[in-house]
């Protein structure tokens, strides 16, 4: 990709250097640390915005549901596009539209790693668990240029520090090894987001991404290098991917990848995401607006009713084929199946779990200082034992 020979712009739109490619008049957005906007042929219609970071770990709010305190998101923004992303909102804190930017402006902290490794190694660092992949995907295609996630891994494990990957991308594809390795110092966990199998109406739906039999192959090569492999089966689509046929075949397939637990959950619709998602369903499925404005009139979540049935059919196909369904996805042990936590002392609380269970909201890009060491921060984040991720 012809990624070098693109100039740098000033402020007011020129080439600070006199040469290469004029990036897009959205290099003149107000981004902290914007050092250059880039568009290059090989992601036509998207531009790159180059952001030296002041920070790399984003404290999750108290307020928040998510079981886990601390995320890195090395891009903002993403070219999956899928187009039911509950992230897409946390676009517009750049003053940025959550439809069509969210795919094609995107963010690209390209310091994260040497950031993230300086934080971690403060004597204040309490050695919590950190999520990857909770507001865009870390493996996004233009993380095949950029190679953030191999030095952000290593930061983590060097430091002791246990972590989470959800991703849609199959380039996770290329850190096998490095995963592998850092599993045998820090708890590590993977999880493959797949919750259709039709390429059709993935492509229609969630046109960046790889396609399900793509990601798929994934799933088996990390099965094969002895993961312990949770799919995120969500979102489930109301009347495009919830039916018991495909909620059978979701399962049985799953299972003969090798995945070892799956957790299902229905489409909620967010502010961001929502207009644009039911602006695609009039476009693509007009028969189904009505139905979709009567099971999410009361906001962002289906009906209960909805996602209780819906829960237990998906718990029953994913039992049928030896599938582990239900709870937040894990860290896991790197030391093997059957072997005791370690031991809290007396009188310490168990750390939070880390994972991203169904219904999860979206987690900004809010920095936070990290908390004060402490012994819960060293212990197995589920205070019990599980199976090793390699």
């Amino acid at each position: 990709m012809r990624w070098e020979a693109q100039a740098l712009q000033a402020g007011d739109g020129t080439g600070q250097d006199g040469g290469g490619t004029p990036a897009a008049p959205a290099a003149l957005l107000p981004l902290s640390g914007l050092q250059r906007s880039i568009t290059t042929p090989e992601f036509a219609g998207i531009t790159f915005h180059e952001v030296v970071a002041k920070s790399a770990l984003n404290r999750v709010p108290d307020s928040s549901s998510m079981p886990f305190r601390w995320t890195v998101n090395p891009y903002r923004g993403c070219t999956h596009a899928c187009r039911y992303c509950y992230a897409r909102g946390t676009h517009e804190y750049l003053d940025l539209d959550a439809g069509v930017d969210f795919d094609r402006q995107i963010v690209v902290k390209v310091n994260v790693a040497e950031v993230l490794r300086r934080e971690l190694s403060r004597p204040s660092w309490a050695h919590e668990p950190v999520a990857l992949g909770t507001n865009t995907d870390p493996y996004q295609r233009a993380e095949g240029r950029y190679r953030l996630m191999p030095g952000i891994i290593r930061a983590l494990a060097d430091t002791g520090t246990p972590f989470s990957i959800l991703t849609k991308g199959t380039l996770l594809g290329r850190d096998l090894e490095l995963l592998a390795e850092a599993s045998r110092h820090v708890p590590v966990h993977v999880s493959v987001s797949l919750a259709m199998l039709d390429g059709r109406l993935a492509e229609r739906v969630e046109p960046g991404t790889p396609a399900p039999a793509a990601r798929l192959r994934l799933i088996e090569r990390l099965a094969a290098a002895g993961a312990a492999v949770t799919v995120m089966a969500m979102p489930l689509l109301p009347w495009l991917t919830d039916s018991e046929r495909q909620l059978e075949e979701l399962m049985a397939v799953l299972a003969g990848a090798g995945a070892r637990s799956v957790l299902a959950g229905a489409l909620h619709l967010r502010p961001g995401a929502r207009q644009w998602y039911l602006d695609w369903i009039a476009a693509e499925h007009p028969e189904l607006l009505e139905g979709y404005r009567s099971l999410y009139a009361r906001g962002a979540y289906a009906a209960p009713s909805y996602r209780s049935a819906l829960g237990r059919r998906a718990g029953a196909a994913a039992r049928r084929h030896g599938l582990d369904h239900g709870g937040a996805h894990r860290l896991t042990r790197p030391d093997g199946p059957g072997r005791p936590a370690p031991e809290r002392p007396p009188g310490t609380p168990a750390a939070p779990r880390t994972g991203s269970p169904a219904g999860s909201s979206a987690v900004g890009d809010r920095p936070g200082r990290p908390g004060r060491a402490g012994p819960a921060g060293r212990t197995h984040p589920d205070g019990q034992a599980q199976a090793a991720l390699f």
